[in-house]
């Protein structure tokens, strides 16, 4: 009997009726083939980092523990094959031992890459794209069973479709990224009432590599985040106090350990828009959700991509993400919080709480049409989807 699956935070829940480990691109294809066959439905399980369920199934859930290391290594190129289920921690720890870094990894590595890069993970940074931007190559199972090798030098757009799929329009077995040759940053953190960061926020974004705060609602401080260069971007902020200084390779440093869990809410803003959306979500924060407040938030930059479900897609983005505590009820809250985003062109996180579905989603993606046309050419009977993809793509059920 199937065990009981739940995400990292607890907040999602639910039985498949089988769990499969396939142990190659070969058995996947089978079970693939197999649950088509008997009308079943299959999802992948990956860290279980997500906020929505987006692998929740009552058919067939995939793990993908055996797809795992390095497959090829092009020097010349900058560019590595690994096997698809292998954790971003695991990946960025391979890709040092070959020279080479990610540009840009996220806050946190336990997620598996297949699934950072289906749901548009990213870190922070004016210049910097969603992780997914590595991705040029590689293979995957399609829910009508065919094996599908993909390469950015033959089709561009299906990669960019690719780059933010939700494991809809294949399983990934293999992914191949472009990489940057490794390279150290320096990283300070520094303390300073949210006034202050706000009324120097572009000369901050703008004055170094990376850039991001965390405002703590209940005592209303701002915790900086800058990394750089060793030697360039800012290294004095007069308004704030400096609370801790380490330096060391990227896929180090970027990413930190948090024991602490939580439930999420991350939409996307344009740049531009970005400040005026924190002031009223601080607003609204302080005047309903202060004594409450069981969380902080992370404010950070993306540079606009041009792939088909990308949440920064056509434009240069601002992230405003709330992070509430594992446990604690978050509902009222995040859906009181939710049209202030909305109302300034706030697009969500594909893997974070929100309400939205494809009514709402459409119109806010000029390549919706594209990528559902090759979803339903790539898996004419849904094998890939759940229920709650279906409303969130406006996919009749079969």
């Amino acid at each position: 009997m199937p065990r009981e699956w739940s995400n990292w935070s607890g907040s999602l829940r639910f039985t498949p009726g089988s769990v499969e480990t396939p142990a190659d691109e070969q058995e996947l294809r089978a079970l693939v083939i197999q649950a088509g066959e008997d009308g079943r439905s299959v999802r992948v399980a990956g860290a279980g980092r997500s906020s929505t369920p987006l692998a929740a199934t009552e058919h067939v859930l995939v793990s993908m523990e055996h797809f795992q290391g390095l497959v090829t290594h092009d020097a010349q190129e900058n560019e590595v094959t690994v096997r698809a289920g292998i954790t971003l921690k695991r990946a960025g720890r391979i890709f040092h031992d070959l020279g080479l870094a990610m540009a840009n990894p996220g806050d946190a590595d336990p997620q598996s890459l297949a699934g950072a890069v289906g749901t548009g993970a990213h870190g922070t940074g004016k210049d910097l794209r969603i992780l997914s931007s590595h991705l040029v190559g590689g293979r995957m199972v399609t829910g009508g069973g065919p094996i599908v090798a993909f390469d950015i030098e033959d089709d561009i757009e299906f990669v960019n479709m690719l780059r933010v799929s939700l494991g809809t329009l294949g399983i990934f077995t293999e992914l191949r990224l472009r990489l940057l040759p490794a390279f150290e940053l320096e990283r300070r953190e520094w303390c300073t009432h949210i006034e202050g960061c706000l009324a120097h926020l572009d000369e901050l974004i703008e004055g170094n590599r990376n850039f991001d705060f965390y405002w703590y609602p209940r005592s209303d401080e701002a915790k900086l985040r800058t990394l750089n260069p060793p030697g360039q971007g800012m290294r004095d902020i007069p308004y704030a106090t400096l609370r801790k200084e380490t330096r060391g390779y990227s896929h180090e440093l970027i990413p930190r350990h948090r024991k602490l869990k939580f439930d999420e809410m991350e939409y996307f803003l344009p740049r531009k828009a970005g400040p005026e959306c924190f002031r009223e979500m601080r607003r609204r924060v302080r005047e309903r959700w202060r004594k409450d407040a069981a969380w902080r938030v992370l404010y950070r930059t993306v540079a606009a991509d041009d792939y088909h479900l990308s949440p920064a897609t056509g434009r240069d983005s601002a992230t405003i993400s709330l992070h509430h505590k594992a446990g604690l009820s978050f509902k009222d809250a995040f859906e009181d919080i939710e049209p202030i985003f909305r109302h300034f062109g706030g697009r969500p996180h594909w893997a974070k709480q929100h309400s939205l579905r494809a009514e709402e989603l459409r119109p806010m993606y000029p390549g919706w049409e594209e990528f559902l046309r090759m979803r339903k050419c790539l898996d004419p009977d849904g094998v890939l989807l759940n229920p709650y993809l279906r409303e969130l793509l406006g996919v009749s059920p079969a």
